[in-house]
């Protein structure tokens, strides 16, 4: 899915791909953590995780701060964890959506906007 996703995106965005580089079974933790720091010390910039389920990405993710990692997998969960969380990154499970599926829902995750309002408020509480 990653490499699927690379195709599509690399031609329109800057990416930098921070691994891994095969197929070998990785601690996905150790990759979580490496893409919310760079994330998080990048204002305005998004990453991308994709693991099994996506959980995990999204749990390891979370823990740095300033990252709002989103578990997407409908369109609408995808447009409110923007909409209203102001989400930075996105969580993919490559065994529970196909490629095309996590294509489409990373094209509405980079271009939905943040609403703000009463969301920016709820968001400095977390």
């Amino acid at each position: 899915m990653k490499k699927y996703l690379i195709s599509k995106f690399s031609k329109k965005l800057k990416i930098i791909d921070l691994g891994p580089k095969n197929d070998n079974s990785v601690d996905y933790p150790d990759f979580a953590k490496k893409l919310s720091k760079v994330v998080s010390l990048k204002k305005g910039s998004f990453g991308i995780l994709v693991c099994g389920s996506g959980m995990g990405m999204s749990m390891a993710a979370n823990k740095t701060k300033n990252i709002r990692a989103a578990l997407c997998f409908s369109v609408k969960n995808t447009q409110l964890s923007r909409l209203h969380n102001n989400a930075n990154i996105i969580t993919l499970g490559s065994r529970l959506i196909s490629k095309k599926k996590a294509f489409n829902l990373t094209k509405i995750f980079l271009n939905t906007k943040f609403d703000g309002g009463r969301h920016l408020r709820r968001i400095k509480k977390i």
